[in-house]
């Protein structure tokens, strides 16, 4: 209203004075910058943009069974993710056990020669009432392995029969600690481990280098730790 009367009264002094017609234009550009001022100002924070980032970890459910994923350590972008999936497949540095920098690898940089391996990984699969690792380590592996065994370290190897499933490669077990391995032996390409366990409704299988079988305590130890850091809250 103050503004509608200003205006009727600007417009019967330009009547009288038809040179003045100048001055109403230039206030009423003022009051209209003014107003637009004021607005700008007011609504600005709310044009701020904020570039959000991902989580530091991710509540995944595997198998029915949740788990708490640090999203660096996650291998495929689309199962970067929460919620329910099916698998999940992550890396860890070892023996830090931090999800991996990522290393951009162009043409130039790339290098004929094999990299030696420095990460630990692991799936995480739904296992829809498969045989459970530890039953197939007690009742399907001896029906394909050679007698002979050897021991060094208080960790037992025994060789698995050509042509069976598993030929070409060996099973490594201990039982102080806790310890399974079923690995490729070396060849053009290093030797690769498999070591399997049941958490609910997932089955966590890890894979590292035959290699590292030299501190294999510290492996076993190392698979302990992410399968206690990983398992979410339970209900």
């Amino acid at each position: 209203m103050t503004l509608l009367s200003t205006a009727q009264h600007l417009a019967r002094d330009t009547r009288r004075n038809p040179r003045a017609h100048i001055l109403p234009i230039l206030i009423a550009a003022a009051l209209a910058c003014g107003a637009i001022a004021l607005v700008t100002y007011l609504l600005w924070p709310t044009w701020t943009t904020v570039p959000l980032s991902d989580p530091s970890r991710l509540p995944v459910s595997v198998g029915g069974t949740l788990f708490n994923v640090p999203t660096a350590a996650v291998r495929m972008k689309i199962q970067r993710h929460s919620g329910a999936q099916e698998r999940v497949d992550l890396s860890f540095a070892y023996p830090s056990l931090e999800p991996p920098a990522r290393k951009h690898v162009t043409a130039e940089t790339v290098e004929d020669k094999v990299q030696p391996i420095d990460r630990i990984f692991l799936s995480i699969a739904a296992h829809h009432d498969s045989l459970a690792p530890d039953t197939r380590l007690r009742t399907i592996y001896p029906r394909y392995l050679d007698q002979a065994a050897s021991t060094d370290d208080d960790l037992t190897m025994r060789a698995f029969r050509d042509g069976s499933p598993y030929g070409g490669e060996d099973l490594f077990t201990s039982t102080s600690p806790t310890f399974s391995a079923r690995c490729t032996r070396d060849a053009p390409t290093p030797g690769m481990c498999l070591s399997e366990r049941r958490v609910d409704g997932a089955d966590f299988t890890y894979r590292f280098p035959r290699s590292w079988l030299s501190q294999w305590r510290d492996v076993a130890a190392a698979m302990d730790r992410l399968t206690t850091q990983l398992r979410g809250p339970r209900g």
